[in-house]
């Protein structure tokens, strides 16, 4: 093993963030919700562009309303982190930009990527548009539910921060 980075899934409640996560782990989606209480740790290797081998540590935190009321101790020591909102709920991104603000503000040398999932259900166009008003960049869509864009998305956060190196 070359390297470990640890990557923290933050977002509100009913994102979808436990479901990403086991479609990247396993490529399964459940249909029967479950609500991740506190935090669920997991660990998948991957091979980096380099040749390198990274070991990704992925903690999918339990939904907070704000990522301020997130414990610190599961922030400190992070070296990415994915923010996840849900296309269907405009509640879980209306308040992005302070979201962002916050996590920037406290955590200025973490990766960070801004992901909108469900896109099986709604199309992403008007709330890209949205949240670029709001000078917020989505770094991609996804959908736990069929698997588009998910591998992609840890990938990209990996290739990022074990780049770094």
């Amino acid at each position: 093993m070359e390297g470990t980075k640890k990557i923290v899934l933050l977002g509100q409640f009913g994102v979808g963030k436990t479901s990403l996560l086991r479609r990247f782990m396993t490529n399964v989606f459940e249909v029967d919700y479950k609500t991740t209480l506190g935090v669920q740790i997991k660990k998948k290797e991957i091979t980096l562009p380099s040749g390198k081998k990274l070991s990704m540590i992925i903690w999918d935190l339990e939904g907070f309303s704000s990522v301020s009321n997130t414990r610190t101790s599961y922030l400190i020591g992070s070296d990415g982190f994915i923010y996840v909102f849900d296309l269907t709920r405009p509640v879980t991104y209306f308040n992005l930009r302070e979201e962002i603000d916050y996590i920037e503000k406290n955590y200025p040398n973490v990766c960070l990527k801004i992901i909108g999932n469900k896109n099986d259900l709604k199309d992403s166009s008007s709330i890209e548009e949205y949240l670029a008003n709001k000078n917020l960049k989505v770094h991609g869509f996804c959908s736990a539910k069929t698997g588009e864009g998910v591998e992609e998305i840890f990938r990209h956060i990996a290739f990022k921060i074990g780049s770094n190196e």
